[in-house]
C-alpha cells in the first residue's frame, strides 16, 4: 500500500484527479487495478488517501520540531522556516492542495481524518503564540488560524507561482540563493508582524 500511495501521489500531483490514470499507477507498482480498487474502493478513494497521507507526513514532521523547548520568537522562527523549507522540498504537496482547491475541497470534505490531522498544527502554533504574549514578546489579539494562513500563504506562493513569477519578472526564484533570501524574508515578515514592538 505504501508503494501505491507513493506512486499515486506523483500521478495525482502531476496530472490532477481528472488526468491521473489508475492503469499507470498499477503498472508502476506492479500490481493490478483490481487490487488498488480492493484497497481504496475507487480512484477518488485513492485520491483522498493520497491527500490524507500528504497532510499526515507534514504534520508528523511539524510535531518533531520541539517548539516547546524554544523561546517563543525562536519557536516561531523555526516553525515558519520549516514551513517554507517543506513547501520548497515538496512541490507535489502544493500541487495536490491546488488540485483540491480546484475541486473546492469536495474530496477533503469526505475525509474522516483530515480535520484531526490538522488540529495539532493550530494548537502548536497557538501555544507558541500564547507563550509569546505572556512573555510580553508578541502582541495580543491575533488569531492562530489567521497566523497559520499567513504562514501558509507566504510559503505556498514560492512554489505555486514560481514559474510564472520567474518568467514575468525575469528573476529565477528557484536558485539556492533566491530560496535562502526568500526564506529569510518570510521568517522576518511573520516575526515582525507578531512582535509586540513592531
Amino acid at each position: 500500500m505504501a508503494d501505491i500511495l507513493e506512486v499515486a501521489t506523483r500521478e495525482f500531483a502531476e496530472k490532477g484527479l481528472a488526468g491521473a490514470r489508475i492503469d499507470e499507477i498499477a503498472e508502476a507498482t506492479r500490481t493490478s487495478k483490481r487490487m488498488i480498487y480492493y484497497y481504496f474502493g475507487s480512484k477518488e478513494g485513492l485520491y483522498i488517501r493520497v491527500l490524507e497521507e500528504a497532510y499526515r507526513r507534514m504534520r508528523a514532521i511539524e510535531a518533531d520540531l520541539h517548539l516547546e523547548d524554544l523561546e517563543p520568537e525562536a519557536a516561531l522562527r523555526r516553525l515558519v522556516g520549516f514551513t517554507v523549507d517543506y513547501q520548497w522540498a515538496h512541490p507535489e504537496f502544493i500541487r495536490l492542495v491546488m488540485t483540491e482547491n480546484i475541486h473546492r475541497g469536495e474530496y477533503l470534505a469526505q475525509s474522516r481524518s483530515i480535520h484531526d490531522l490538522n488540529v495539532p498544527a493550530i494548537e502548536g502554533l497557538q501555544r507558541v503564540y500564547e507563550r509569546g504574549v505572556v512573555a510580553g514578546v508578541f502582541r495580543a489579539g491575533l488569531d492562530p488560524i489567521d497566523l497559520h494562513m499567513s504562514i501558509s500563504a507566504l510559503s505556498v506562493f514560492n512554489v505555486a507561482n514560481r514559474h510564472t513569477f520567474s518568467l514575468i519578472f525575469q528573476r529565477d526564484m528557484g536558485t539556492p540563493q533566491a530560496q535562502v533570501e526568500r526564506r529569510e524574508q518570510i521568517v522576518e515578515m511573520l516575526v515582525r508582524f507578531v512582535r509586540r514592538d513592531r
